[in-house]
């Protein structure tokens, strides 16, 4: 290990911002080169965010912010609800058919895990649903939503590795309803066992009204996905489009947005996009120094030695990803992580639009991993439930999840079904 990586994983340890702890051992390391100029630390920030792509960031982050009103996230569960609701599985489906919804407009994880659990988890108490399960479940389903775009994982790492962004967008749809479908019927199963009732099935014309009160919020997905796959604007162009229509919708239809309510969305768009952007040119420098001191060629080299080729370096790359995500919220592991294993995937030939999917479906899980995932503790605020009691629900429906995603490792054309068909790639 390097001296920027011991000093890194010391500066995490006695609790430094990972954005702090990623360019001050960076820092630190270049210090020890003799002769290299410090000045290179300012350089490769600058040059990590110096992306046109990375727009795309704070306009996603603003669009999600205005369209997660109280208001528009219960139309969506209700919605849901009348779809769903009767079927075996009950609120379970509920929580997974409104997260695919919500996700299709927030594009961060935590922000959907904390919409749809605010509203999902009392009714599902009051069913039968103990805390920790009803907390468990939305758990799972966010980890499931964040392979809906707007992805912003799917934005930075398109952005670093050079990867198309509308293809990986495409690319995340198959897979996120593969996991839906698969944590349904594990749902299905465990509503049976329990013995909990489903709701009743209700009027088509009730369900009339629910699509109805909703439209306006579905419409924002169907504009996005529509614009990028027919070509009519790019995703950072769309991200603009969907932070226009958030702002009209939100004030001219349903009346929820505030200039007061904007006013604060912008300032809390602005700390984030910060974070997320310091996190970015933190993560260069030290990734630039890990590639100057040889780290990817020495990690290649053993896997080379160890066998296997692409099968073996794809299920170390899992093994790597799930504990690293659930330490560094998900984010910032991938960060470090890119310039490390890109490059050894590439010189085995995996696939980069394949990798990148495969890296966010681990990133949902950790996200939710106890105990150290980041996401858990905002579902255990909302359920009332100790992170003994989640996690008890919680682990089965994580494994299901990872079967989705050796499923994925080893099935590829499980991700390149949507965007081969859009004719957005063509597969090695």
């Amino acid at each position: 290990m390097t001296p920027a990586a011991i000093l890194f994983v010391a500066f995490v340890l006695v609790g430094v911002p990972v954005a702090f702890a990623l360019g001050g051992a960076a820092l630190a390391g270049l210090w020890l080169f003799e002769g290299a100029p410090l000045r290179i630390v300012a350089s490769r920030m600058f040059g990590g965010i110096d992306n046109f792509s990375l727009l795309a960031i704070p306009f996603f982050i603003l669009a999600g912010e205005l369209m997660e009103t109280g208001g528009i996230s219960q139309r969506l569960v209700t919605l849901a609800r009348v779809l769903v609701g009767h079927k075996r599985g009950g609120l379970g489906n509920v929580v997974m058919v409104a997260m695919i919804f919500f996700s299709g407009i927030s594009g961060s994880t935590n922000a959907d895990a904390a919409a749809i659990g605010s509203v999902m988890i009392p009714p599902m108490k009051r069913q039968g649903y103990s805390g920790g399960h009803a907390g468990a479940i939305v758990a799972a389903a966010a980890g499931m939503g964040i392979l809906v775009p707007p992805c912003l994982t799917m934005v930075i790492y398109g952005s670093i590795t050079n990867t198309s962004i509308a293809t990986l967008f495409a690319a995340g749809f198959l897979p996120a309803f593969i996991m839906a479908a698969a944590l349904m019927v594990h749902l299905r199963i465990d509503a049976k066992r329990l013995g909990l009732k489903p709701d009743p099935r209700v009027p088509w014309a009730v369900r009339g009204k629910a699509f109805s009160e909703a439209s306006w919020a579905l419409l924002l997905p169907i504009i996005i996905f529509g614009g990028i796959l027919g070509g009519v604007f790019t995703p950072t162009e769309a991200a603009v489009v969907a932070v226009i229509y958030a702002i009209v919708v939100g004030m001219a239809v349903y009346r929820e947005i505030s200039f007061a309510y904007l006013l604060r969305a912008f300032v809390r768009t602005g700390v984030t996009s910060g974070v997320v952007m310091l996190l970015i040119g933190g993560a260069n420098t030290f990734a630039w120094l890990m590639t100057v001191s040889g780290v990817p060629v020495a990690i290649a080299g053993a896997i080379q030695s160890i066998g296997g080729g692409r099968a073996v370096f794809l299920v170390m790359s899992i093994i790597v990803f799930l504990p690293l995500f659930a330490l560094l919220d998900g984010l910032p592991g991938m960060l470090m992580i890119i310039p490390v294993f890109v490059p050894i995937a590439q010189r085995l030939g995996v696939d980069l639009v394949h990798y990148g999917i495969l890296m966010t479906t681990v990133m949902g899980v950790a996200l939710f991993l106890p105990p150290f995932g980041i996401g858990l503790y905002i579902v255990l605020g909302l359920s009332g439930a100790t992170i003994g009691e989640i996690s008890r629900h919680l682990l089965p429906y994580l494994a299901t999840m990872m079967v989705v995603a050796l499923v994925i490792a080893f099935v590829p054309w499980v991700v390149y079904l949507v965007p081969y068909v859009f004719h957005l790639y063509t597969p090695p």
